[in-house]
């Protein structure tokens, strides 16, 4: 197929949709932490008697709709999944894992092969620093909102890894390989609290959040794959679909659902 007879106007909207993602889910979760901030406060309504927030959210349909099927359903009692103990350590072990993420994006972003490399994947990083950020603020905030403390350190169990992996880094290719087991557990992380935290909006919240890490997990397979193809030329928006390797279309593809045998227990990232 000739170059100027590409259509990349699908690949385009796709990229539209992936934005949309994140967005959405920025905005659910908001509305979850308002909601959970007057749920928890004596004499508030509960939030299913105020209406509920609607998601448009693109890609990763069936892991963003099991998750909504949590997050729909009544509030059970602390009796019936746990306790609010239980609840603020999934937040706060949530927001060490957001930590965690961040420091190591900002430790890669400084990275000379990164910072001088591909500009798209720098872009990723940037952005994706911004969204995990966001992420462990708004854990912290609905644990402090549950009466826990915030958690503004790492994760002790992947910290280490971390801590092991960060000398051997020498390529872009290793970052990514780090950022995927990262991305990987925050989503499985995330899609088991559904069904672990005792109220209603804590499963929305942890269900607005969940879809972007896998999300993110997504595209840096793809960018692996890339990588491993010798087509780093390749990493952009849009792109030559002619020139993909095949690898390129085996990879990044959402789970119908998304496996949690790898998630963290929720007192991982307590506070201590």
């Amino acid at each position: 197929m000739p170059t100027e007879r590409i259509d990349t106007r699908l690949l385009e909207e796709l990229t539209e949709q992936s934005e949309d993602l994140n967005s959405d889910a920025v905005r659910i979760t908001r509305g979850a932490l308002i909601d959970f901030g007057q749920a928890v406060e004596p004499g508030r309504r509960r939030w299913w008697q105020r209406g509920r927030l609607v998601a448009g959210a693109g890609g990763l349909a069936a892991l963003w709709g099991a998750s909504r099927a949590f997050a729909d359903t009544a509030s059970p009692s602390p009796s019936a999944s746990g306790s609010v103990a239980d609840d603020i350590m999934a937040l706060q072990t949530a927001a060490s894992i957001e930590n965690l993420a961040v420091s190591v994006y900002q430790t890669a972003a400084g990275l000379p092969f990164i910072k001088d490399g591909n500009k798209t994947v720098t872009a990723f990083i940037t952005k994706t620093t911004a969204q995990h950020q966001a992420h462990a603020k708004a854990f912290n905030a609905a644990a402090t909102q549950a009466g826990g403390k915030a958690q503004n350190g790492p994760d002790p169990k992947y910290k280490a890894v971390v801590d092991q992996a960060l000398p051997t880094i020498k390529t872009s290719a290793d970052v990514v390989k780090l950022a995927i087991t990262l991305e990987d557990v925050a989503a499985q992380t995330y899609t088991k609290n559904v069904s672990q935290v005792t109220s209603a909006d804590l499963r929305k919240l942890f269900a607005s959040v969940a879809p972007v890490e896998a999300q993110h997990r997504a595209t840096l397979l793809a960018v692996q794959a890339l990588l491993a193809g010798n087509a780093a030329d390749l990493i952009a928006i849009p792109v030559d679909p002619a020139k993909l390797p095949a690898a390129a279309g085996s990879v990044g593809f959402p789970d119908a659902f998304y496996k949690t045998t790898d998630a963290s227990p929720i007192s991982e990232g307590a506070v201590q």
